[in-house]
């Protein structure tokens, strides 16, 4: 598999894949078994890049599926909103949109209120596509969750929540 550069991201994601998360030896504890942070960033990168691979295998970049993603459910966000829910930096965010906004998923509009606020939505071909993309990111969800019971998935989203709202 070829990187793209030295910090070789499709390395990575293949790597996160490939390689198990080893017990420690017996009678040896490293740092990071249990360290939240790795395990936060290790179950992610196993969990996302599966669901990344089946976007990528529809020729769907993940910047198209994060901003619909986002603003299903919405009326529409401004281009901060976007950029912070969809963790990307700003100017990022904003060539992602102006992609979007040429290939018809979304439409930038004025706020009401304030014409100089301008506000992000989906169009029906963004509204159309993002519904089957919810519909399979939500069976991958429930194949990753599938050995856990509701108590615990509920308990594991809750702690997840309250930890992003510390930071918020």
């Amino acid at each position: 598999m070829a990187s793209r550069s030295t910090t070789g991201k499709r390395a990575h994601r293949g790597a996160a894949k490939r390689a198990p998360l080893l017990p420690p030896k017996a009678g040896s504890r490293r740092f990071i078994d249990d360290y939240l942070l790795y395990l936060l960033s290790r179950a992610s990168a196993m969990a996302s890049g599966e669901f990344h691979a089946q976007l990528r295998a529809r020729k769907i970049p993940l910047p198209r599926w994060r901003v619909l993603a986002v603003l299903d459910g919405t009326d529409g966000l401004t281009v901060g909103e976007l950029a912070a829910a969809c963790l990307f930096k700003q100017p990022t965010m904003t060539k992602a949109l102006d992609r979007l906004e040429v290939e018809g998923y979304v439409a930038r509009e004025s706020a009401k209120g304030d014409r100089r606020r301008v506000r992000v939505v989906a169009t029906d071909k963004g509204r159309a596509l993002v519904a089957g993309l919810i519909a399979e990111a939500k069976a991958h969800e429930a194949r990753v969750l599938k050995n856990h019971s509701a108590t615990e998935k509920k308990h594991l989203k809750n702690a997840l929540r309250r930890l992003i709202a510390r930071e918020t």
